[in-house]
């Protein structure tokens, strides 16, 4: 029998931010390389409330006071995109208002994962389409300036070495 995984929901946990007051959010970039090695790719999703017509986006949630920055990465991607993996060292911080509370400033980061498996199912899959893409289809499609500016930073440092590393082990 197969454990059932339920998104965590509410406010109760949540940090907030000493320097702008709003929410702390981590995020993370999953990806693979290809079986050729020459190409990474990303998982993207599509919005919750938006869907497809939102464009897409990066898993990323509240990262709440009893989980680390790689737990609230890691769960993030299982809940929203269905996958899990290994992460790696956060590719930056950015600070971005809220759309929708337009007085809130929220502070996010954003971790590669290197995903491992899809899972068959996941708490949002009904709620979200996840799609492969390269960065840069990814980077046009997606409305946010701060998770396109994460996803160029992937593309210019870890998407980089993993085709490196994976082309000299061949």
């Amino acid at each position: 029998m197969a454990a059932v995984m339920v998104a965590r929901q509410g406010r109760e946990l949540q940090r907030y931010s000493a320097s702008t007051g709003g929410r702390v959010v981590v995020g993370c970039v999953p990806y693979r390389v290809r079986a050729d090695g020459d190409v990474v790719e990303v998982l993207v999703i599509s919005s919750q409330k938006k869907g497809p017509a939102g464009g897409v986006l990066i898993p990323k949630g509240g990262w709440e006071l009893d989980e680390s920055m790689d737990e609230a990465a890691r769960r993030e991607a299982a809940e929203e995109a269905g996958v899990v993996g290994e992460t790696g060292p956060a590719l930056g911080r950015w600070c971005y208002r809220s759309r929708s509370y337009p007085d809130a400033t929220y502070e996010g980061f954003v971790l590669p994962l290197r995903v491992t498996a899809e899972l068959d199912r996941w708490p949002e899959m009904a709620a979200r389409r996840r799609e492969w893409v390269s960065a840069a289809e990814a980077i046009a499609r997606c409305p946010h300036l701060w998770m396109r500016e994460a996803l160029q930073r992937f593309a210019d440092t870890v998407a980089a070495e993993a085709t490196h590393f994976a082309s000299s082990a061949l």
